[in-house]
């Protein structure tokens, strides 16, 4: 069994959708349905153009992303598969990369660093290895550090519902 978690999983904190060219997705999404754009972001080291949208108000708002490669042919391919990745805030991100480490878990490169939203963030790997046996078994997972407002607002409504 395992040992007990020294963080908690507070809530969706990202959708990431990938496609080759980001035109269509973003008639759909900001066209179509509405969703507000509120920032974008490019980087080549991270191979993306995308833009940043958001649904609902305030800490518990959830960011869609829509990306697309700067580089079709380049890594990472943020465009494959389509969901590129999802992301979840957490209340200790660092205790939380530490222990899911000691449990097994595979992290893609990079370690913690500044998401495009200005946040701390690490990937989960979507694949295993004999090395590191757990993983997001075939989905990338964005652990992202939650901001102190965020973990007190659902810290206060998860205990009035007690």
């Amino acid at each position: 069994m395992p040992h007990p978690r020294p963080f908690r999983v507070l809530g969706l904190q990202q959708v990431a959708i990938g496609g080759r060219d980001k035109s269509a997705l973003c008639e759909l999404w900001i066209g179509l349905l509405g969703v507000q754009q509120v920032g974008s972001h490019r980087s080549e080291a991270e191979n993306v153009d995308e833009d940043i949208l958001r649904l609902g108000a305030g800490s518990g708002a959830v960011e869609i992303d829509l990306m697309q490669p700067l580089d079709p042919g380049g890594r990472p391919k943020v465009s494959e598969p389509a969901l590129n990745h999802i992301g979840l805030w957490v209340d200790d991100l660092p205790a939380a990369v530490e222990w899911l480490k000691q449990q097994g878990v595979r992290f893609a490169p990079g370690g913690i660093r500044k998401g495009a939203s200005g946040h701390d963030v690490c990937f989960i790997h979507p694949k295993p290895t004999d090395e590191h046996p757990r993983s997001g078994e075939g989905v990338l997972i964005e652990l992202v550090q939650a901001p102190a407002e965020l973990a007190t607002h659902l810290a206060t409504e998860g205990s009035e519902r007690a």
